[in-house]
């Protein structure tokens, strides 16, 4: 089975945790900063978040047509992403708080799961992180 590219983000970053980063079409521009400093600024972790949240949601809509289900334009994905340490190891955990207003619990966790093994994200977390998927 060959795999198809549909799409390189490509970008250049420099000074790392207290850098900037910019991506080659110009979009994105952005400073960086660590977590809990003053500095202006976004970190990975936001970054990592807010990609992963808007890809789930992408997976939602996919899982949706496959279950005849119409997602609610309400539809949201809070992710939340842990910077964490143990004993001097850096790792990440997280969770995607999902909200599919109108749509009743046992659609939503079924969308959820779906959604889950499909998005890009958690396949590439799957078995990496602790992941936590919740419905609000």
């Amino acid at each position: 089975m060959e795999t198809r590219v549909l799409y390189t983000g490509k970008t250049h970053t420099t000074g790392g945790r207290e850098g900037a980063s910019q991506s080659s079409d110009q979009q994105l521009n952005i400073k960086l900063s660590s977590p809990g400093t003053s500095r202006p600024g976004t970190n990975p972790e936001q970054l990592f978040a807010a990609g992963w949240s808007a890809c789930f949601i992408g997976a939602l809509g996919i899982a949706a047509s496959k279950l005849g289900v119409r997602l609610p334009a309400e539809t949201a994905v809070d992710a939340e992403v842990d910077l964490c340490v143990t004993e001097g190891e850096y790792s990440l955990q997280a969770r995607l708080n999902i909200s599919l207003p109108g749509i009743d619990r046992e659609t939503a966790e079924a969308l959820a799961a779906q959604a889950h093994q499909t998005c890009p994200y958690s396949k590439a977390t799957r078995g990496n992180i602790n992941v936590e998927i919740n419905i609000l």
